[in-house]
């Protein structure tokens, strides 16, 4: 019997998680077929259930059901708990419902294994404190960075997010100003900013020689934040499509224990 996968969100039409599924199903041969499924607002879990009743494996969760999916999971790996976030669930035979974060590993391996950057004694500036921040600080912070900031416009949630990551690696919170006079190798906006085509309030002069800045959004274009760094001084830009795909190739590991190769679907998104 062909097993059954989903993207499940609220909207998810625009989705392109069923395209790259599909994708790694066909270079690696698995019998499986991945759809688009909206759940509505009020019904997040009984739609989740009702899949998994069905003889659903797996769903990948998306806006806005990621902290609700991770109170719905029975077990939750290491990532997922400190992430309170879970965009990856797999259903097992004995009615476990296994939540993981597949979103740092996803952003980590883009800029590791396609950028060539590696993480090890750099200084990382992470932009953000919600939900998109949180699901990316452990995978980075088991990268032994020299330290890893948090720079966020409310600092006290850096702060918070400080005092909950400390005992894996240097990380330190606070707001914009702090980082005048202070030089980064890799500057991470994970704030909502590009969604707006506005900008965080990073002061000027924060990128190190060879520096490499990446946007976790995607579209046509250099984001706001992309055409800032170009402009002060970045050598590297990076988008998060490559993040992307890689989160879809983490859960699909999870799920068939066979990991896909992305070049070749990064490519094809380029140019859709």
């Amino acid at each position: 019997m062909t097993d059954r996968y989903a993207v499940i969100g609220n909207p998810i039409a625009h989705s392109k998680s069923p395209l790259i599924h599909a994708e790694f199903a066909r270079q690696t041969d698995q019998d499986m077929t991945y759809a688009a499924m909206l759940a509505p607002l009020e019904d997040f879990a009984g739609t989740v259930k009702k899949f998994q009743s069905e003889g659903g494996k797996g769903l990948n969760v998306t806006v806005p059901f990621k902290q609700e999916a991770w109170k719905l999971a029975t077990l939750l790996t290491d990532r997922a708990r400190l992430a309170e976030a879970v965009n990856t669930l797999k259903f097992e035979p004995d009615g476990t419902m296994l939540g993981d974060n597949t979103d740092g590993a996803g952003l980590t391996r883009d800029i590791r294994e396609n950028r060539g950057i590696s993480f090890a004694g750099k200084r990382v500036l992470l932009m953000g404190a919600g939900g998109a921040a949180r699901g990316v600080l452990l995978p980075l912070l088991l990268q032994k960075p020299e330290r890893l900031t948090i720079a966020n416009r409310t600092p006290e949630k850096a702060v918070e997010l400080e005092r909950h990551f400390a005992a894996y690696g240097r990380v330190e919170g606070g707001d914009y100003a702090r980082l005048a006079g202070s030089l980064f190798d890799i500057v991470i906006n994970a704030t909502s900013s590009s969604l707006s085509d506005a900008l965080p309030p990073l002061p000027q002069g924060v990128f190190a020689p060879g520096a490499l800045a990446y946007d976790m959004m995607y579209g046509k274009g250099l984001t706001p934040f992309l055409q800032f760094a170009q402009a002060n001084g970045a050598a590297h830009l990076a988008d998060g499509l490559g993040m992307l795909v890689e989160q879809a190739a983490e859960s699909f590991f999870l799920w068939r224990g066979v990991r896909p190769q992305t070049q070749s679907v990064i490519t094809l998104l380029k140019s859709c």
